[in-house]
């Protein structure tokens, strides 16, 4: 910081007091200068700009307390900070309110804001935005190497039991972990696809037998595979929430509730078969038998444990529910502008189609979404025109939408290809800074950063802020290097 020569700047009197509001004083910040007079600094009196003004009274104690470097020839103050967010901080002192600059890093933002002592309340909604999904995604970075190094590490501390527990755990849950336990996850695969594909088959006439009743029922052979099939499936659900390190979050999470819904009708209905017949009639018996049979279609959504793919359109659809709902408005209210009217214009015609609006509302849906059945078809002029209307009209409601969805998956994808190579990077570099003796203990890293994480704000007062790089810091005061968990890139 500068002082725009002698004249402009006002001597300090006996008692220390200086007038303030006459203060012109020239910012240097890494090379750029910033003009500020002391009535604009003055309306935040506890920003680091403000408390410039007052510092030359307090001697070089004070004065180096606030910069980096001071040249009492020149008066000038040497900032060594990022310019380019500084540009963005001093909006404060004019506007009220601070815009990040398209390419800043929002870490690196909030750090230069906590630097010159700005409140975050000062900047925009939107750009708070940016720095929760920055934050959010340095926090799984840190969830998943956690989870790595809980894997690799051996606590000799834990009793045989819970040792073993965490291998099995590993074994089921984590098949990069081991080559057995790629092997594993593909035998499971195979089940899932050898189940679907017997209950499929099992539905074809010619494949089926006749009982001593004359009721056709599967092949024996095919009954036998899908038994062997609920086997599999039965064993690895109990092993895996026997060694689920918290059985109640197991239980009550999508994916085991789907393994619960592909289990629990072969044994329903084995008890039903057995025990059943005793208690109703046989009939009834059998149709909740084939009820339950139903249900094994739910086997089909345990292929999404195995696939990426299919994770990530799940995780996409639910970011989508806003452009969901704003497609399904659309066709809800096609479907009944264009069924009344398509009733209304076939009444003239004899041998209309068209008996009632609610029965009008099939032959719009399968209009407007393009499908086209043609067994109720419109007969007028007017009915058709109608007709040609609403598959228009159709195709353009189910277009707008579906652009900002296809974008939802292609971010949460990439998103998760980062964070996956993050982690990676993440833990080569730890593996260097271990061999090199410039850290004490990786693991022990990574704890206190997930620490911090549960306990509040992602940054805490204790940590040290950089200068002017592009690393976030997330470690304590005490460790000295920085990794690839602090880049902001």
């Amino acid at each position: 910081i500068k002082m725009a020569g002698d004249s402009r700047f006002p001597d300090v009197d006996t008692d220390g007091s200086e007038k303030n509001e006459e203060t012109e004083i020239v910012v240097n910040v890494g090379g750029v200068r910033q003009v500020f007079y002391g009535d604009n600094l003055n309306q935040y009196p506890e920003t680091r700009l403000a408390e410039l003004i007052n510092c030359l009274s307090g001697g070089y104690d004070s004065i180096f307390s606030l910069c980096d470097d001071y040249d009492p020839g020149k008066r000038e103050f040497y900032f060594d900070r990022d310019p380019d967010a500084f540009k963005c901080i001093i909006d404060v002192y004019y506007f009220g309110e601070i815009h990040m600059k398209k390419g800043i890093c929002p870490i690196c933002f909030k750090n230069e804001m906590e630097f010159w002592k700005v409140d975050l309340k000062f900047l925009d909604d939107c750009c708070k935005t940016h720095l929760s999904e920055k934050k959010e995604e340095l926090e799984e970075i840190a969830r998943r190497v956690q989870l790595i190094l809980d894997d690799l590490g051996v606590d000799a501390s834990e009793s045989r039991w819970k040792r073993c527990q965490k291998y099995i755990w590993k074994f089921l849950e984590k098949p990069e972990s081991s080559y057995p336990a790629r092997v594993i996850a593909v035998l499971s695969f195979l089940f899932i696809l050898i189940s679907s594909v017997v209950m499929c088959v099992g539905t074809i006439p010619d494949l089926q037998v006749v009982d001593a009743e004359g009721n056709r029922m599967e092949h024996p052979t095919l009954d036998s595979i899908e038994t062997a099939c609920i086997g599999w499936f039965t064993m690895e659900y109990v092993l895996r929430l026997i060694s689920s390190p918290n059985k109640l979050h197991f239980a009550l999470s999508f994916m085991n509730i789907v393994d619960v819904l592909a289990i629990l009708p072969f044994y329903v209905s084995l008890t039903l078969t057995h025990l059943g017949a005793k208690l109703m009639e046989l009939s009834n018996v059998q149709q909740a038998v084939q009820a339950l049979r139903i249900m094994r279609i739910a086997r089909i959504f345990k292929l999404a444990r195995h696939s990426s793919g299919l994770q990530t359109l799940t995780y996409a659809l639910k970011r989508s529910f806003k452009e969901l709902g704003l497609l399904l408005m659309y066709l809800a209210v096609g479907i009944f502008v264009f069924s009344a009217l398509g009733y209304t214009m076939e009444q003239s015609h004899p041998e209309t189609l068209f008996k009632s609006i609610p029965q009008s509302f099939w032959w719009a849906i399968i209009t407007m979404t393009t499908v086209g059945y043609g067994d109720i078809y419109p007969k007028t002029t007017l009915g058709k025109l109608n007709a040609a209307i609403s598959f228009l009209c159709g195709v353009i409601a189910i277009a707008l939408p579906i652009h900002p969805i296809i974008n939802n998956f292609v971010r949460y994808y990439n998103k998760q290809r980062v964070l996956e190579t993050a982690a990676k990077h993440e833990l080569e570099l730890m593996e260097l800074n271990s061999a090199e003796g410039k850290a004490t203990s990786s693991k022990s890293e990574l704890e206190d950063l997930a620490r911090e994480g549960k306990e509040g704000p992602f940054y805490t007062s204790r940590l040290k802020v950089s200068h002017s790089d592009t690393f976030i810091h997330l470690l304590s005061e005490e460790k000295h290097y920085r990794t690839r968990l602090q880049s902001c890139k």
